[in-house]
């Protein structure tokens, strides 16, 4: 069983490793791999279900580690040059908002503060503001793995005209978006199942089936449900 232990602890690492790429990310297309995450039965959870349990603070503990002892992540909008960087920064908070995950009604909330400057062809343009945005939570059947899905729903910019609004809203959105997504969560082979059972002359394996999830508690309950399977070993030479 330790084996199993280990791989559940993994899994709630890669949990609180969201926090980091959920900021930071890597650039990379705009993908939505697997099904969404459906909640619990309302019959309760099926036998052979482990339970990872991620808290909201663990997570903005991460991020607080983050914006103190790493580069605040900066995600470039284009080509900058010398007099204008073209970049949009997180920030660990402004515009009267600090950047923190939230679970609350059943959702994951992520309101992001944010700075930056707009190489245009009128000039530099600065801006600033923050961001609301939710996480999807997707797990694919072929990797066996959850995924996140960042989705900026709306940019609060700070004093900036209605025209140039139009232009920087969805160009910060889509950067974010973009550069972001898809975020793996849980990767199915850490948390695979292969135990030898030397009694048994055999083998305990059990892959994950389905993963089922729900906010509660200030918390993110993730309920991984898996397929066990045992198989003999073939006798040893000269014990046939």
């Amino acid at each position: 069983m330790a084996r199993l232990i280990i791989g559940i602890l993994i899994g709630i690492v890669l949990g609180g490793a969201l926090t980091y790429f959920f900021i930071v990310g890597t650039p990379q297309a705009n993908k939505r791999p697997g099904q969404p995450v459906k909640a619990p039965d309302t019959s309760g959870v099926p036998p052979g279900t482990a339970q990872v349990v991620i808290r909201q603070d663990l997570l903005n503990t991460a991020l607080t580690a983050i914006f103190h002892d790493l580069k605040p992540p900066t995600f470039p909008l284009g080509s900058g040059s010398e007099s204008c960087a073209n970049t949009i920064t997180i920030l660990p908070q402004g515009s009267g908002v600090q950047t923190s995950v939230q679970f609350e009604n059943n959702r994951l909330n992520a309101p992001l503060a944010f700075t930056g400057s707009y190489n245009s062809i009128a000039g530099c343009l600065p801006f600033s503001g923050w961001a609301q945005s939710n996480l999807e939570l997707r797990y694919d059947q072929n990797t066996q793995s959850v995924f996140g899905i960042l989705n900026v729903e709306t940019i609060n910019l700070d004093n900036v005209n209605p025209f140039l609004s139009g232009i920087i809203t969805p160009l910060v959105q889509t950067t974010i978006n973009t550069r972001v997504n898809p975020i793996k969560l849980v990767d199915g082979r850490q948390l695979a199942i292969d135990l030898p059972i030397t009694a048994s002359n055999g083998d305990l394996k059990a892959g994950i089936n389905d993963v089922r999830a729900e906010v509660k508690d200030n918390a993110l309950n993730l309920f991984v449900i898996y397929n066990f399977d045992a198989a003999s070993q073939p006798p040893a030479i000269g014990q046939q």
